[in-house]
């Protein structure tokens, strides 16, 4: 089963915890929020499967089991951010075109092209961005 998406989760804790009544089945929660039950028991069987046969099931009972699905998420998302490279103007500075760059970062003391450089996704992120700039000002000469 396809998990649901976190705003909708969290669109629909909200609206259950602000509910003041004791009991709320699908239909009652449908008129209050404007989505069809149908919609919402496909999203609430993610976390008790009885949702779809039960119609008279306390949507109230779920709200422990989506606190701690949008917990869970927001840890794992935490770890699995990687650091994104963002390559300003003035990491672009340092090099005036791509034949600087391949001479600065590929080439050993002695001017010759080094094989067994490898270059970080920094250094390939900067070689597109240069590689772009030439294309576009061989576009605008033609």
């Amino acid at each position: 089963m396809k998990a649901p998406s976190i705003t909708t989760i969290k669109k629909y804790l909200s609206s259950l915890k602000k509910m003041k009544r004791k009991y709320v089945t699908s239909e009652i929660f449908s008129t209050v929020i404007g989505v069809y039950p149908d919609v919402l028991n496909e999203t609430f069987s993610y976390f008790d499967p009885m949702v779809n046969l039960d119609f008279s099931y306390n949507l109230l009972d779920l709200i422990p089991m989506m606190e701690n699905y949008i917990k869970e998420y927001e840890n794992n998302r935490d770890k699995s951010s990687a650091p994104k490279h963002i390559i300003t103007r003035k990491k672009m500075v340092e090099f005036s075109s791509i034949n600087d760059f391949v001479f600065k970062k590929m080439t050993d003391s002695g001017g010759i092209v080094d094989r067994n450089v490898v270059l970080k996704t920094e250094d390939l992120k900067i070689l597109r961005k240069l590689i772009n700039e030439e294309l576009a000002k061989r576009k605008k000469t033609k």
